[in-house]
C-alpha cells in the first residue's frame, strides 16, 4: 500500500464516524511561542482542545505535517524521520477512550480497511504513577476487543504519557499500538523493548 492510499483510506474512515477532514496547518506555529515547530497534529488544535468552538465541529480528521528534532539521534534507522505526517483523528469535547480505541483496532483489523492479522498486533497502557491512576479504563477496552493480557504492556510516563507540547498544556495518558515485523509467529508475550515491536498508532487521552 502506497501513502497516497494510506492517508485515504484513513480520512474516509474517520469520515464515516462523522469527522469533518481539515487541512494541514503550517510547519512553523500561529501564536505560539512555546515551540519552534508543529511537532504534532494537536499544537494547531491546542485552543480547541481548550473548549474554543471549531468551525467544523467536534469530531475532526487531518493529515498534519510535522517536524521533530527531540530523537534526532536516532534519525535513519527504521521508523525515526525528522519530517512526518500525522494522521489524526481528534474529538472536542464529544467521544472519548472507548470509541477512540474501538475505531483504531477497527481500522487496524478490519478486513474492510487495513485487514492487519491480531496475531501481529501488541498495545501499552499508562501504568500509572503518584500523579495520575492506572489507565484501568483502556486497558479493559482492548480486553473486550480480544487483546490477549500477555499483549498489554503497562509503561510509565516516558512511554504511555503525552504532553504538554510546550511548558504548559493539555496532556493526559495514551495506548499506543505496536506491529510484530519479525519472523512469525509472533512472541506471545509482547516486550516493548524488542524493536521488532514497531508502533503504529497513539491514542492520546488529553484528560488533564
Amino acid at each position: 500500500m502506497q501513502a497516497l492510499e494510506l492517508r485515504r483510506k484513513y480520512l474516509d474512515f474517520f469520515k464515516s464516524k462523522g469527522h469533518a477532514v481539515i487541512g494541514s496547518a503550517s510547519l512553523i506555529p500561529e501564536n505560539d511561542p512555546t515551540v519552534l515547530f508543529t511537532t504534532a497534529g494537536m499544537h494547531p488544535l491546542v485552543p480547541f482542545l481548550l473548549g474554543e468552538k471549531h468551525p467544523a465541529g467536534k469530531r475532526l480528521t487531518n493529515v498534519q505535517k510535522c517536524i521533530r528534532t527531540g530523537d534526532i539521534e536516532e534519525v535513519g534507522d527504521d521508523v525515526h524521520l525528522t519530517f512526518f505526517e500525522m494522521l489524526g483523528n481528534w474529538s472536542l469535547g464529544d467521544y472519548f477512550k472507548r470509541e477512540a480505541i474501538e475505531w483504531s483496532f477497527e481500522f487496524l483489523t478490519s478486513p474492510n480497511w487495513l485487514g492487519l492479522p491480531l496475531e501481529r498486533l501488541a498495545v501499552s497502557v499508562f501504568a500509572g504513577d503518584d500523579d495520575a491512576p492506572f489507565d484501568e479504563e483502556s486497558y479493559q477496552h482492548w480486553r473486550r476487543l480480544g487483546v490477549p493480557e500477555p499483549r498489554i504492556a503497562r509503561l510509565g510516563k516516558r512511554h504511555n504519557w503525552w504532553g504538554p507540547a510546550g511548558q504548559t498544556g493539555p496532556c493526559g495518558p495514551d495506548t499506543e499500538m505496536f506491529y510484530w515485523v519479525g519472523p512469525l509467529p509472533a512472541p506471545e508475550h509482547f516486550d516493548p523493548e524488542d524493536s521488532r515491536w514497531v508502533e503504529i498508532w497513539n491514542d492520546v487521552f488529553m484528560q488533564y
